[in-house]
């Protein structure tokens, strides 16, 4: 049986390759690994997943020439460096050899496919947030008119933080913020785990805050990747309070600014919203004061007017009506005066009438007139029961007669001794 060596066989392996490859082909591929060496070369691993899973892997080479040509002129286009975990398109040659076996060395990567790939990403990320219903989340929160309880996210040492700060403190118009620092690293593959670890913070003291503002000076693309993570992303987005960011950067917006509820470009301009939002407020209220004063002196002028012409009309009508009364009053005592007059004038009628009916009335009238006047034992003559043996003493005008009575009897009645 005819045999090969092993150093045979990779020798075949590699005429067969070299005689039937192209001189390159363009690859996409995740970079799994990456070292560079003391002379710049690069080494890498090429990987191919699904869900996941590796299914595919080959070693790679970038030479030290090449690599500082391609890396500076991907990371100015990319605004990031290459690194693990980016997908690439990349020209590469194959290459086989007899001790090392199969790599490829890489020629070019197309800068622009990175950055379609990013975009894919970030849509991808977008999608599934609005997909989840929480997309629009944190913009449903109401901003407060005055918001003066601070929440603040970022690191210590960065300038963006400082910066803020010294405008908030030293604010023209003399506001008063209560602002409390919440510790984060702001940069790097950490980034989202620590940010989200210092919302989680906030959280349990929420009653404490009107706003959480996530700030940060500016920085390359890649030190702002950690934006566009889904995770942090979601939080920003179900955060209870609104959420301000001012991560400092002039291009496009990172995710963490579309689901924030108000984005801005630094942190200097988020202080300078918040001022300005208080400022406002303030206005309104100069505004309401002034139309309130306006108003209440037109209000006031009105009722003075007012009152004026009723004053005015009071008068006159009081002095219409004094003048009713007065002839009211006079006609009362002039009624009143001759009422009294008759009345008296009638009673003196009434006491002449019984003067007059009086002395008719009187027993010497009586006596004048040519009457007696008859008792019986010193009593009237009038319902007197007289009998035999009584007294009678008859008074005439000139003379008193007695008699004493024998006999009596009633008229149509019985007689009586």
């Amino acid at each position: 049986m005819e045999h090969l060596s092993l150093h045979e066989l990779n020798t075949l392996i590699k005429r067969t390759l070299d005689s039937n490859l192209e001189p390159s082909y363009w690859v996409v591929a995740e970079i799994g690994e990456m070292r560079t060496t003391q002379n710049r070369h690069c080494y890498l691993e090429l990987v191919d997943k699904e869900e996941n899973r590796i299914t595919a892997k080959v070693r790679g080479t970038i030479w030290s020439y090449t690599f500082r040509n391609l890396s500076t002129w991907f990371e100015g286009m990319t605004g990031q460096a290459l690194q693990p975990g980016l997908k690439v398109l990349c020209n590469v040659v194959v290459q086989f050899h007899e001790l090392y076996g199969l790599s490829v060395n890489i020629k070019d990567i197309d800068a622009n496919f990175t950055l379609g790939e990013r975009a894919r990403r970030r849509k991808e990320i977008i999608d599934k947030l609005v997909a989840e219903g929480v997309f629009e989340m944190n913009k449903t929160h109401l901003l407060p008119r005055v918001p003066q309880r601070i929440a603040i996210i970022s690191s210590p040492t960065a300038a963006g933080y400082g910066d803020f700060i010294d405008q908030v403190k030293r604010n023209a118009h003399g506001y008063r913020f209560h602002a409390r620092l919440f510790k984060a690293t702001m940069q790097g593959d950490k980034a989202g785990e620590s940010i989200i670890s210092a919302m989680m913070q906030v959280f349990e003291k929420i009653d404490d805050y009107d706003v959480l503002i996530i700030i940060r000076g500016g920085g390359s693309q890649v030190d702002l990747d950690c934006f566009d993570d889904y995770e942090l992303a979601s939080h920003i987005a179900q955060f209870p309070l609104p959420v301000i960011t001012g991560i400092g950067h002039e291009r496009d917006e990172t995710i963490a600014d579309l689901v924030a509820h108000t984005r801005v470009k630094t942190p200097t301009a988020v202080a300078e919203f918040l001022i300005s939002g208080l400022r406002v407020f303030e206005e309104q209220l100069e505004d309401y004061y002034a139309r309130i004063h306006h108003n209440v002196n037109q209000k006031l002028n009105l009722e003075s007017q007012r009152l004026n012409s009723l004053g005015y009309h009071l008068k006159a009508a009081s002095k219409e009506k004094l003048s009713a009364s007065s002839y009211l009053v006079n006609n009362l005592s002039f009624n009143l005066k001759t009422g009294i007059k008759n009345f008296f004038n009638q009673q003196n009628k009434k006491l002449d009438l019984a003067d007059t009916t009086i002395k008719f009335l009187d027993p010497q009238h009586v006596l004048n007139r040519g009457y007696t006047i008859t008792t019986v034992n010193g009593k009237l003559l009038k319902n007197t029961q007289v009998k035999a043996g009584d007294v009678i003493v008859s008074e005439s005008k000139d003379d008193i007669i007695t008699s004493t009575v024998e006999s009596s009897r009633k008229k149509h009645g019985k007689k009586e001794d």
